[in-house]
């Protein structure tokens, strides 16, 4: 699903135009990345939890040369699902009879 079709599903469940969809998605768009880019976490309670984490500086390999590179530290979006969200997308599977041992 891309933007377009988010729009389009926000606005038919919400009951309002396309135009008013866009315009609150890209809202709430821009503030997480305003917040993240802040250094200040989003949390949406059952959906996820946006953050900026800090990655080490370490050392790399071209692939083509095989020549070590060094890769500078840098700060990167983190995204964590909720446990909703994980729910949803692989609902847990119902609890069987445990395998009995042979002696």
């Amino acid at each position: 699903m891309n933007k377009s079709e988010l729009v389009e599903v926000a606005a038919k469940e919400a009951g309002i135009t396309k135009a008013a969809a866009d315009k609150a998605l890209s809202a709430i768009i821009g503030a997480v990345v305003k917040t993240v880019a802040a250094g200040d976490t989003v949390t949406l309670v059952g959906f996820g939890t946006f953050k900026s984490a800090n990655r080490a500086a370490r050392t790399g390999k071209n692939q083509k040369t095989g020549a070590t590179l060094k890769i500078p530290a840098t700060t990167v979006p983190k995204c964590t699902a909720g446990t909703a969200f994980k729910a949803a997308v692989a609902p847990k599977k119902p609890a069987g009879k445990a395998a009995s041992k042979k002696k």
